[in-house]
């Protein structure tokens, strides 16, 4: 049925307006982000019930490529970059006050979780802080495959000075689920403090989390003791 076959009290937009986002079903939510059908005979609620069906959560519809959802029927770009506009923001939404201050590797973590859970391939993300450990700013810097996160140290570098920072601390996701730091890990590690230190930054830490749980990489290049579970 299309929207404009139902009365008007049942309609996506006028029951969010009357009643809040917390009161329409996943199908009617995605219904009004995607306004309308994308071809005649395709009205938004049958387009939102055909992702549900195809991806089966709204969590897995958030996590899939924009390209990906394009090529469904009646999607196409503009939507599909429109829903992952969407859900970015509620991820941001979801970031912890950006004023806290950072003291512990637990507080790192909760500061970047809503950044990396759930990534079904490697981020990097970058927490720049003050000399007292304030957060001034938070953001991607890398994304990588599966198996491989990207380290630009340039990048990393020039993103903390952007920001007047004092000190650094980087975090990225293991989507296997194994949050002990590779080799691999180690080095960046190291190559990110040298660099940093030439410019009179601290790497406060280097943190790889997975859903369930993190481990600290270290500022001296050796593996962190032990894994946490993740909030």
């Amino acid at each position: 049925m299309r929207i404009l076959d139902l009365p008007t009290s049942e309609r996506p937009r006028e029951r969010l307006a009357a009643l809040g986002p917390a009161a329409l079903a996943d199908r009617e939510l995605l219904a009004v982000l995607l306004g309308t059908g994308g071809r005649p005979g395709c009205g938004a609620h049958e387009l939102a019930e055909r992702l549900l069906t195809r991806y089966g959560s709204v969590t897995a519809l958030a996590l899939a490529h924009p390209c990906e959802i394009a090529e469904i029927a009646g999607i196409g770009q503009a939507k599909a970059l429109a829903m992952a506009a969407a859900f970015e923001l509620g991820r941001r939404a979801d970031l912890p006050d950006p004023s806290r201050t950072i003291s512990t590797t637990a507080d790192l973590v909760a500061v970047v979780l809503p950044l990396l859970r759930g990534r079904s391939r490697e981020r990097l993300v970058l927490v720049v802080c003050n000399n007292a450990g304030r957060v001034l700013g938070c953001e991607v810097v890398s994304e990588g495959s599966s198996q491989r996160a990207l380290v630009p140290v340039r990048e990393v570098i020039v993103a903390a000075l952007r920001r007047d920072g004092k000190a650094i601390a980087l975090a990225h996701n293991h989507p296997d689920g194994d949050p002990l730091p590779t080799a691999a890990d180690i080095e960046a590690t190291r190559c990110v403090a040298v660099a940093a230190a030439a410019v009179g930054l601290r790497l406060l830490e280097h943190v790889v989390v997975t859903d369930r749980a993190w481990c600290g990489v270290g500022v001296n290049a050796d593996a962190g003791i032990a894994g946490r579970e993740a909030a």
